[in-house]
């Protein structure tokens, strides 16, 4: 009976460990979807960062910009073993929440600014209204340029010869999807995260128009997304995207080998968890 007990008592010890593994899994996977869209929200918004990062998460340095936040949260995340215990992944929860209230912050005080320079020019606006009207003549405006006017902007994305589909790029580079407000489900939507991605990725606007010059608007994009994916096994994003460039000048690189051994490395990957 009371090895019964004993083995009862044990039994609930391994069920409460594995509950308790199970929330701060789900606590890590929640603060990397946040932590994913506001970085990318700050980045489309023009946020500005002064340095206000916690200063136990960033070691004590703060962070000037949005690369920065982005490396630091790259780091977090490369921290998490293969097989990580609870004892592991709680400390690396904790980091990751302190990095996504500090964005919060950065996000708040953005909108609280704007918010305060609207209010700005409407009292501006309401002054410049109640003074009397300028009797200037306008200098008129021909229906050529009327038209030109009118006329919606094209935004039509460049057309290409696809030879991958873009849910076999999604499958070998899922993390982009994180980036994406409101998901990703055709080339057009993939096209804009990656923009956004390869500037927190601190890669240059030279060497990204080197890159699609080269091999092509959605080719250098899914480089991109490949990049991202290989994580901090990438050091350099800029330096390793020339190279890539440079390769596939003189015949040494395409992205299909990079997707299938991004694809496989996901399978065994499964397999050892």
């Amino acid at each position: 009976m009371a090895r019964a007990e004993e083995f009862e008592a044990w039994a609930e010890e391994v069920r409460a460990e594995e509950r308790a593994l199970r929330l701060v899994r789900e606590r890590i996977t929640l603060c990397r979807r946040d932590i994913t869209k506001m970085i990318a929200t700050g980045i489309e918004e023009g946020v500005r960062v002064a340095k206000t990062a916690d200063a136990r998460v960033g070691g004590g340095q703060g962070l000037a910009d949005w690369t920065g936040i982005h490396g630091l949260y790259r780091g977090i995340m490369g921290r998490i073993p293969r097989s990580a215990t609870r004892r592991e992944l709680e400390p690396i929860a904790e980091d990751l929440t302190l990095l996504a209230d500090e964005i919060l912050s950065l996000l708040d005080n953005h909108i609280k600014t704007k918010e305060a320079i609207a209010n700005e020019s409407q009292i501006e606006r309401h002054i410049q209204n109640s003074k009397p009207k300028n009797l200037i003549a306008l200098e008129p405006v021909s229906e050529k340029t009327e038209a030109a006017r009118a006329e919606p902007k094209s935004e039509t994305v460049k057309s290409q010869q696809q030879a991958y589909p873009l849910g076999l790029v999604l499958d070998a580079c899922p993390d982009i999807v994180d980036y994406a407000k409101g998901g990703i489900t055709n080339w057009r939507d993939f096209l804009a995260v990656a923009i956004v991605v390869r500037s927190m990725l601190g890669i240059s606007p030279s060497a990204w128009g080197a890159a699609q010059s080269k091999i092509g608007e959605i080719p250098a994009a899914i480089v991109v997304a490949a990049i991202l994916q290989k994580g901090t096994a990438v050091t350099s994003a800029g330096g390793y995207l020339r190279e890539l460039t440079r390769k596939a000048g003189e015949g040494q690189f395409s992205v299909g080998p990079m997707l299938m051994a991004l694809i496989s490395a996901r399978k065994h990957k499964k397999k050892r968890a």
